[in-house]
């Protein structure tokens, strides 16, 4: 006999694996995204009363399908007696359809569904509680614990989003080429950013959070799937999988932090290194070239491939690096490059570049720049300006794991 747990697994299993392909073909079949967000939740919600009493029925995706549809029907009843939208709905739906599903038109769905997600008329913080709703099936808490931030806060942004997207008339469809290829790179972005924040949480006690990580690399091969063509859409996934794979690794038993040079490389997942592998080979397929995501991919896979940092191909990183600067210039690029130089040719050679950003002020609230500085002041025997460096890391560092990597050097020495 099933139990009352066992079956509300059931119902998050297939919310978490149907609920784009339910909301894409809800908004569709309504004309409206915001009317269609809000009947899947009353679905889900009923599915957890009534599925522990009746038990899960043969079609899940289905049975959520067709109460969402009639919660549908419903709330256009209420706006208007015999609305047209209304008695056609009507007429299509009986009290015992499950519909069918096109496997086709909900590939269609779920890409429409993304860029409506990531809608530039969206804040980012908007974009991302969006997109892990809708997209990834997270409920509201599961989202502000990933981010650390009130459960109120993130109900309010997709409040928020759902009446930009209506009032703005965004109209449920997948753009036209041009205007696709302009909006993709925003979708992009939004993976990255939720992939970003499990690789390494900006701030909290955990420094990896998996399922957040997980759930973005997912949402990625989904994109990869939509829009097999785009030679980003694979470098990303390409990245997210080559990064993914030193999870196992990047922390020990008791849960602490381990460095890159200090890893057990044998702990690394050998099927997401092969995974991110055929990604980035996929990308180079399309014949468009590598852009900053498949670049930072091949960074990745130098890692990767490499049998201890001190057998790296750094000279390879550099170069990569230098154009990643170009394709995509930013302080944390020209970070990770000044780090490259100082593995390939001796931290004196990277200081100046250092230097530089220090002079610049642009990553003047992270703890990450004072970090690299104290490394690299330290492998110069500069001691005590090491130690001012790493202080100032530890004082502006949120995240309780690195804290304690800060806590530890700065205990080396002395």
């Amino acid at each position: 006999m099933t139990t009352p747990g066992a079956t509300r697994q059931a119902v998050e299993a297939v919310w978490r694996i149907e609920s784009a392909h339910i909301v894409g073909t809800l908004a569709r079949y309504t004309g409206d995204f915001t009317l269609a967000e809000d009947v899947a939740q009353e679905a889900l919600a009923q599915a957890l009363v009534t599925w522990p009493r009746d038990g899960v029925p043969a079609n899940p995706a289905g049975w959520l399908l067709t109460t969402a549809r009639r919660r549908a029907i419903d709330a256009f009843r209420r706006r208007s007696a015999l609305d047209e939208r209304y008695a056609a709905l009507a007429h299509e739906t009986s009290e015992a359809e499950e519909p069918d599903w096109d496997p086709d038109r909900i590939e269609d769905d779920v890409l429409a569904l993304m860029f409506i997600s990531c809608h530039p008329a969206l804040s980012r913080e908007a974009q991302v509680a969006l997109t892990l709703r809708v997209l990834g099936g997270l409920t509201s808490d599961e989202i502000a614990r990933a981010f650390l931030v009130p459960t109120a806060t993130v109900q309010a942004r997709i409040t928020r989003a759902k009446k930009t997207l209506a009032a703005a008339r965004v109209p449920f469809e997948v753009p036209q080429a041009d205007e696709r290829r302009d909006r993709l790179p925003s979708v992009l972005s939004v993976i990255y950013l939720i992939f970003t924040e499990g690789s390494t949480a900006s701030a909290g006690s955990a420094l990896i959070r998996v399922d957040l990580a997980r759930e973005a690399i997912r949402l990625s091969r989904m994109l990869t799937r939509l829009v097999p063509d785009d030679a980003e859409a694979h470098g990303l996934l390409a990245l997210l999988e080559l990064t993914a794979a030193r999870f196992p690794a990047r922390l020990d038993e008791s849960g602490e932090p381990v460095l890159l040079e200090d890893q057990d490389r044998r702990r690394w997942d050998r099927s997401a290194v092969r995974r991110g592998r055929a990604a980035l080979t996929a990308a180079g397929r399309t014949g468009r070239g590598l852009g900053p995501y498949g670049v930072q991919a091949a960074i990745a896979e130098c890692h990767a491939v490499a049998p201890s940092v001190a057998q790296t191909d750094w000279a390879k990183i550099v170069v990569l690096y230098e154009a990643l600067s170009r394709l995509a210039p930013s302080p944390i690029v020209s970070l990770n490059h000044a780090v490259a130089v100082s593995m390939a040719d001796g931290p004196a050679a990277a200081l100046p570049l250092v230097d530089e950003l220090v002079a610049d002020g642009a990553l003047a609230e992270t703890h990450l720049l004072p970090t690299v500085r104290g490394e690299l002041l330290t492998r110069l025997g500069r001691t005590a300006e090491a130690r001012e460096e790493l202080g100032t890391a530890l004082a502006r560092c949120r995240n309780d794991g690195e804290r304690r990597v800060l806590e530890r050097k700065l205990a080396a020495l002395g």
